[in-house]
């Protein structure tokens, strides 16, 4: 991740409108900024899983993820899987290591990408 030509900005992430993306089951609630120039643009988002989320996909994308509220489960393409809770977070680069992801009770994450 190259971050270049960003000005310094506050978000008011209260702010930002939330759009719904369903899983296989539950629902997450994004709420996206976009950063820097076209050709090398950072994706900075508050996410919300509700109860019961399971992701629909296996996600390649390279993602710096912290969890803020909940729980966490992410599974590895391998079988590995890893529980983020509160002030945890992980990294993966693009392309890396294939990652699935599922709440019981619900999360919010903070993830830059």
């Amino acid at each position: 991740m190259k971050m270049s030509a960003i000005p310094f900005c506050t978000v008011d992430w209260a702010a930002v409108e939330p759009t719904r993306h369903e899983g296989e089951e539950g629902h997450a609630l994004w709420r996206t900024q976009q950063f820097g120039p076209q050709d090398n643009r950072i994706r900075v988002r508050m996410v919300e899983y509700s109860a019961g989320y399971i992701s629909d996909h296996w996600c390649s994308k390279g993602h710096v993820l912290l969890c803020l509220a909940g729980e966490l489960e992410t599974t590895l393409a391998d079988g590995r899987v890893f529980t983020l809770k509160p002030g945890m977070s992980y990294q993966v680069a693009d392309n890396a290591e294939a990652h699935r992801s599922r709440t019981a009770a619900g999360a919010t994450l903070f993830i830059v990408d």
